[in-house]
């Protein structure tokens, strides 16, 4: 294997994630985006790149200490907190499918959402959890991140995305799975953590009110985190993506065990 992965790495190199100009950024709940990927956005909006997010579902069911409101005003505020947020980092394009938290809705109706986005922003690459890291569990990250890799795959293809979603194609060239075990390409983000921790903690409080012991636990583990990759990296601080290319989505599967 070690012989195949290094001819790949050649014949097949995996994508730069700062490669690109247009980015989707797609997350199952408020939040998910910044925690997985904050301190990249923030770097990518500083360099011109244009950033959309895509929130999936209403986050009706978070269990942050939201004052006693639930249900449809949560998933308000929750909204709210999301637009806020992505300012933080830069991003102003902010859609929400406003799909029921808790898979509450039919995948169809979810890849339909997705691919009406893909086809209206027109993204070079899209960013979703990663579907196939073995600790994951909570059925809308599993069932975003699957989405969004089947619709990585076939949106640079008109036919496909015309008879199956009644779309227009999408030039996508990548995708790049956050919350992942695996990366393969890392992003220097060094003091853009701060960035980072400002729109979730400033912005998220019906999910993370200060002082909670999940806001703590949060901070703790991206400063690790950070840290760790940057160390990797040589550098102040880092993120850390699973990517894969057009060719990768479909054959070389080798490739998705590069690190």
């Amino acid at each position: 294997m070690g012989l195949v992965k290094t001819v790949i790495r050649f014949a097949a190199p995996l994508p730069q994630v700062e490669a690109f100009d247009r980015y989707l950024f797609v997350g199952p709940h408020p939040d998910d985006i910044e925690i997985g990927a904050g301190a990249t956005i923030r770097k990518l909006t500083e360099a011109g790149k244009t950033v959309t997010f895509l929130i999936c579902t209403d986050g009706r069911y978070g269990d942050g200490a939201s004052g006693g409101i639930m249900g449809d005003e949560l998933a308000a505020l929750r909204e709210q907190e999301s637009v806020a947020s992505a300012k933080r980092l830069g991003v102003t394009d902010v859609r929400f499918l406003r799909l029921c938290d808790g898979a509450g809705y039919v995948v169809e109706d979810l890849e339909r959402g997705i691919a009406e986005t893909v086809a209206d922003t027109q993204p070079q690459i899209l960013f979703a959890p990663d579907p196939l890291s073995r600790s994951e569990c909570h059925a809308d990250h599993l069932n975003v991140g699957n989405a969004v890799r089947k619709i990585a795959c076939f949106a640079p293809y008109g036919g496909i995305m015309r008879d199956r979603y009644g779309m227009d194609a999408a030039p996508v060239e990548a995708v790049a799975f956050y919350m992942t075990a695996r990366p393969n390409r890392f992003v220097k983000t060094g003091k853009r953590l701060a960035d980072q921790m400002d729109a979730i903690f400033d912005c998220h409080i019906s999910q993370y009110p200060s002082g909670s012991a999940e806001a703590d636990s949060i901070r703790l583990y991206l400063r690790l985190r950070s840290a760790a990759y940057g160390i990797r990296t040589l550098s102040r601080g880092a993120e850390g993506f699973r990517i894969l290319g057009k060719t990768h989505l479909h054959c070389l599967p080798e490739a998705g065990e590069i690190g």
